[in-house]
């Protein structure tokens, strides 16, 4: 038995996770190979060796593709934004800098072990397409680390008995078209060829890696593609039901293992499009997202009605921003029907996540900065901060994102269903 499969059987024993192990190798009578890998069966997930797996866990949200307001900023949204203000504020040699040190700190080994030591089965890995390119991202020009990254989490996840759900947050072209997905403000990608070759490229080359990782859950082909702004959001909602038909059979050329998990347009929430739809995929289940509103099922029947009506799995993949009561509420909720979740973030500033970050003191400079006029280079010389000061903050930064350094949310940890345990 092997160190995953050791681990996996001792933490369900002790009941910290809700799945046990790794089974022998298993093939279903649809050709489809499943081997030690998480299979669906109608409406659940199911385990190598048979058991049911109801999916608990977080998003390690901002490491892989910054979002501005998880550094206090407001009007600065987007990574490319957010690049851009750092350049300014700091020069570009010392951000590429920032940026591999803040890959390096954000995220480490000891962050999983925190994850798992708290009863998670399961991280949700959101990231730009970029990081599998050659485009300039993250302070790197060329020869990105991508996979790098993602083999770290890999051996972490596996060291410590947790899935992991590989999510492109900002896909080529963009399929927002808002903040998240660091477009030009429009989902270019459901209106371009060369975007969507370039996704579905990306997409074979990522299983192609991957087709054997039994660690891996599954590919999450889109974050919340198609938001509600546009007048044209049934033509583009139409031309998102053709992009996945035409990049699911790219990765089943290279691997049939793993799960394929859909999300639906306007923000993970309108399955409508959907409906009646039929991608000709066995090892497939979706996706929705949910911030506010009621913690009752009835405001989520329409997901609930969905999955019966598929019989396919129903997985929460962002959920959060809440009050402890209701987060705990709609946990039982979807516990009560049969939806896994994974809380959005796992660490941020201040509090609303797993683990908060206590902000530099000269970071309230770099913010000011932000939320001022800086649109012309008028401006950005007149309201340029000491630019010492913003390099203090952002090296500081640096140390205060980590996470000896952090601090627990243990209400918000129980709120989850999740234990609340001490940073080793």
């Amino acid at each position: 038995m092997n160190r995953y499969m050791t681990l996996c059987t001792s933490l369900a024993v002790a009941g910290l996770v809700a799945f046990s192990g790794c089974g022998d190798s298993k093939s279903t009578a649809d050709g489809i190979a499943n081997h030690n890998f998480v299979r669906v069966e109608g409406n659940d997930l199911i385990t190598p060796d048979g058991s049911k797996l109801l999916i608990v866990g977080t998003n390690l949200g901002n490491w892989l593709n910054p979002e501005g307001y998880m550094f206090g900023f407001g009007r600065t949204n987007a990574p490319r934004q957010i690049n851009d203000l750092f350049c300014e504020l700091a020069g570009p040699d010392f951000t590429a800098d920032f940026w591999s040190k803040f890959k390096d700190n954000y995220i480490t080994r000891n962050d999983i072990e925190f994850i798992a030591g708290t009863g998670a089965n399961t991280i949700r890995l959101p990231f730009h397409y970029k990081l599998f390119t050659d485009e300039d991202y993250m302070g790197l020009t060329s020869a990105q680390d991508g996979f790098a990254r993602v083999d770290s989490v890999v051996t972490w996840c596996r060291d410590n008995g947790l899935y992991l759900i590989l999510d492109m947050h900002d896909a080529p072209g963009g399929q927002t078209g808002d903040n998240i997905d660091d477009s030009y403000g429009y989902p270019w990608l459901m209106e371009s060829e060369v975007s969507q070759k370039q996704f579905a490229d990306i997409w074979k080359s990522i299983a192609s890696r991957y087709k054997d990782e039994p660690v891996i859950l599954g590919y999450e082909l889109i974050n919340e593609p198609v938001a509600t702004h546009f007048e044209n959001r049934d033509e583009l909602n139409a031309k998102l039901v053709d992009l996945y038909k035409r990049t699911i059979p790219v990765i089943r050329e290279v691997d049939k293992n793993h799960i394929i998990l859909i999300g639906s347009p306007q923000w993970n929430s309108n399955f409508t499009p959907l409906e009646g739809v039929d991608f000709n995929d066995p090892q497939l289940m979706y996706t929705c997202h949910r911030y506010g509103g009621e913690p009752t099922a009835e405001a989520i029947k329409s997901y609930i009605d969905f999955r019966d009506n598929t019989n396919r799995p129903m997985y929460m993949g962002e959920i959060g921003h809440n009050t402890d009561q209701w987060q705990a509420d709609f946990v039982k909720v979807m516990v009560d029907n049969n939806i896994g979740y994974t809380f959005w973030p796992y660490k941020k500033r201040d509090s609303s996540c797993m683990m908060g970050i206590g902000m530099p003191e000269e970071w309230a400079e770099i913010v000011k900065y932000s939320e001022g006029p800086h649109a012309t280079f008028s401006e950005i010389r007149s309201n340029m901060p000491d630019r010492d000061k913003v390099r203090k903050a952002m090296t500081e930064f640096l140390d205060s994102c980590q996470i000896a350094n952090c601090h627990p949310q243990a209400a918000y940890i129980a709120s989850m269903g999740l234990k609340p345990i001490e940073i080793k």
